[in-house]
């Protein structure tokens, strides 16, 4: 049966100034995709595509009236899965990663009776959780000491701590007094810096960490910069995984980047790379080459996070992984998830809540 389609814009406001060596972020846009069949209108397929500034390559002004422009032939058309599918597919969508993303959620979502069901497994069927890091964001001292009191408090045995936009002499001490009260065997720590350093500061940073057992550091140089990533993977004290880098690599790309590079790990966001199918491609690359992985939310709403949550159960992948983030916003979709003791859940007291969304 042809599909309707209708999007709803949700700005998202978080709960402090979430720091990053790329600037800090206040607020975030989220846009969810509706899908419903015209005979059944009450079964509604939900998907969000939150492209993210200074990371998504679909995060541009022309973004909002793509979404319009695209839904108004969809609705004309009166397309069907097999349609969708198809174009999704297709070359055009290459650009637009985010929205390929909230589309293949919201099939998904709606093949499934329209109940937030992306994946049905332990995790959707409230049976089991999924390890997390906790994430360490930047700021002044005093903050960042207060997150890892906190984050250490609520039982997290993995934390993530973000470094490059203060001066590390400061990050260093803070990570150097977590070790000194927490041994490697207790408490892994990994750091991501957001390509905040050159190669010359990335090589020495790497030896100061490799003092405290750092299990990895998250693009330590920024992206495109394959000679010099490949450089620093080769001779490295500390494990690299490469996250950025990922953007907006496709087909043949993907094989000349991995066996150029030769990291030592990968990190997938869905959003970024253009959802389930392309991650379950970048998987499959990973595993020929013997590179272990893990998945990371890009700040997405809870609708979006659940979905890569169940995703990421499906994979049997038991390394913690980055998906504590729903948590951030004010004002987020009210959802049954749920972080206690460095896990994720869907065992919280709220339901699925979509009151407030205005679909057009």
């Amino acid at each position: 049966m042809p599909l309707q389609a209708s999007y709803c814009k949700h700005t998202l406001n978080f709960k402090f100034d979430a720091g990053t060596s790329r600037g800090i972020l206040k607020t975030k846009d989220s846009y969810y995709i509706k899908l419903h069949d015209s005979q059944t209108p009450e079964t509604i397929g939900i998907g969000e595509a939150a492209p993210l500034k200074g990371l998504s390559i679909d995060y541009k002004p022309e973004f909002e009236p793509f979404v319009q422009v695209f839904l108004e032939k969809f609705n004309t058309e009166g397309l069907e899965i097999a349609d969708i599918q198809a174009a999704l597919s297709s070359e055009l969508f290459l650009a637009w990663p985010s929205i390929r993303f909230a589309f293949e959620m919201a099939l998904l979502d709606l093949q499934n009776g329209g109940k937030r069901i992306y994946f049905d497994n332990d995790f959707t069927n409230k049976k089991d959780a999924i390890d997390i890091n906790g994430l360490i964001w930047m700021g002044d001292e005093a903050f960042m000491s207060r997150q890892i009191i906190e984050k250490l408090k609520g039982g997290f045995r993995t934390l993530k701590m973000k470094i490059g936009a203060i001066d590390f002499d400061t990050e260093y001490k803070l990570l150097k007094s977590i070790r000194s009260n927490f041994p490697a065997d207790e408490l892994t720590l990994r750091v991501d810096a957001n390509g905040a350093f050159t190669l010359e500061e990335a090589t020495a940073v790497l030896k100061e960490l490799k003092k405290l057992d750092i299990h990895s550091i998250e693009q330590p140089i920024k992206a495109n910069q394959w000679e010099n990533m490949a450089k620093l993977c080769q001779e490295t004290p500390v494990p690299i995984a490469l996250d950025e880098e990922l953007i907006g690599i496709n087909g043949s790309e993907q094989i000349k980047l991995l066996d150029a590079i030769k990291p030592q790990f990968l990190i997938f966001k869905p959003t970024l790379l253009g959802g389930f199918a392309a991650t379950d491609n970048w998987i499959a690359l990973a595993k020929e080459r013997n590179i272990d992985w893990w998945i990371t939310s890009a700040l997405e709403a809870n609708i979006g996070l659940s979905a890569i949550c169940q995703y990421t159960y499906s994979k049997n992948n038991l390394l913690p992984q980055g998906l504590g983030t729903g948590s951030l916003f004010e004002n987020n979709v009210s959802s049954p998830l749920d972080v206690f003791q460095g896990a994720i859940s869907q065992n919280g007291e709220n339901d699925w809540d979509l009151a407030g969304l205005e679909f057009y």
